[in-house]
């Protein structure tokens, strides 16, 4: 018998555009190589670099918030396994799952920890040291409450999984580490990359519309860029991300080398001539795809501690680690500079990629925990009485709210 699987997406996959598209279609495979028949589903507009997930066989649907014609489709389908992406979309459609397919194991995709993200963005915004009290904050109570609702929760980050576990006390047997799941890349491929004395200029990425990316630009632009172009007057940072904003544009500047490029329609062309990638990311949670598509390219990193964080463990890193400007700009100078250092920094990147995201290992992890989960569902849940407790305060409160709202409209 066939096992089905529906996804609904907060968005619909933009692989190109962010890390969380390229996330969803790592897991999409997955399902996939297990012969899972796939719906995606969102009640989101659909951009155009949006992936058309029907040339990999996955049925699409546009669904409604609000709307009781949901719970017909998943009661018509029927899924085995319904996968929310990201917490947002469990608020809205957990219940109906829950009420309607009550046999169908409930899994969350967080991306990253938004009260994670959301507390250090705050601190931030306050100029102070992000503490306690900033992870405290009411998108972790939504998010945690999501999370014990759910069967399990894939969690991208070890970092966060600590979090989860050491400060939120959420039971381990409800969450799993699911990292990027990448191909191990081999001798051939990376003989391929050309090599330092073939690359120029730095570069850094991201999708524009994530406000961590976006402030990482105007701190290059205002702080980091100014110290690099004035140590290295003929070098040039290269800027690239989906949904480049008026804001974001008037950026460029051709004179000191800090160049807007828009969207890539390939970064692995672009990351790959370049000679040092910039993430001076100030807040942030989850792991970073650019730092990714960097090591895969045989690019090196200069990064900050919240860039890297999650990303290598007890490894070395593939560049530097620095958050004081003026040590982060002296060492990307030396990465950029020196052929012997950034040759060593580079393979640590190799070996990064192949023994931490190794998406053979995780694979089996993930759905030997799925198994289990499935065969032993009732008792699973048994065991998570305070996810029971908060699924009956929210089919109460959300499915009334939700059923006024449909009165509303019609």
């Amino acid at each position: 018998m066939i096992n089905k699987l529906l996804i609904i997406g907060h968005v619909w996959p933009e692989p190109k555009s962010s890390a969380a598209g390229s996330r969803m279609m790592q897991l999409i495979e997955a399902f996939q190589k297990e012969d899972y028949e796939i719906i995606f589903a969102s009640a989101c507009a659909k951009s155009d670099k949006a992936f058309d997930l029907s040339e990999i066989g996955i049925v699409q649907a546009n669904i409604e918030m609000n709307q009781s014609s949901f719970d017909r489709f998943v009661k018509s389908f029927n899924p085995d396994i319904v996968l929310f992406d990201r917490f947002i979309t469990e608020e809205q459609f957990g219940w109906r799952v829950a009420e309607h397919c009550p046999n169908a194991l409930r899994i969350l995709d967080t991306e990253d920890l938004h009260c994670l993200r959301k507390g250090r963005q705050q601190a931030f915004k306050d100029g102070k040291d992000f503490d306690q009290s900033y992870l405290l904050n009411d998108f972790a109570k939504r998010e945690m409450a999501s999370i014990y609702r759910c069967d399990l929760s894939l969690i991208i980050s070890e970092v966060e999984m600590d979090i989860l576990i050491n400060h939120f006390k959420i039971p381990s047997s409800l969450l799993i580490y699911v990292p990027f799941l990448l191909d191990k890349i081999s001798d051939i491929e990376i003989s391929k990359l050309p090599e330092f004395d073939k690359r120029e200029h730095f570069i850094t990425i991201g999708n524009f519309l994530h406000e961590p990316n976006y402030n990482s630009i105007l701190y290059l632009k205002e702080t980091v860029w100014p110290l690099i172009r004035k140590r290295l007057p003929k070098s040039e940072l290269h800027i690239y991300g989906a949904y480049a904003s008026q804001k974001v544009n008037q950026l460029h500047h051709e004179k000191s080398g800090f160049l807007i490029k828009g969207f890539a329609a390939d970064v692995n062309e672009v990351m790959a001539i370049a000679k040092v990638c910039l993430a001076p990311l100030r807040f942030g949670a989850g792991l970073k795809g650019k730092l990714v598509d960097a090591m895969k390219n045989g690019t090196v990193c200069m990064m900050s501690s919240i860039a890297a964080e999650g990303m290598f463990g007890n490894m070395v890193p593939n560049g530097s680690i620095e958050d004081d400007p003026n040590i982060f700009v002296d060492n990307a100078v030396l990465l950029y500079k020196n052929d012997a250092l950034w040759k060593e920094k580079q393979q640590n990147g190799f070996k990064v990629l192949n023994q931490r995201f190794d998406k053979m290992i995780f694979h089996d992890r993930l759905f030997a925990k799925v198994k289990t989960t499935i065969q032993h569902l009732q008792d699973h849940r048994h065991n998570n009485f305070t996810g029971q407790m908060l699924q009956h305060h929210l089919l109460q409160a959300t499915k009334y709210m939700s059923k006024w709202i449909e009165e509303k409209n019609r």
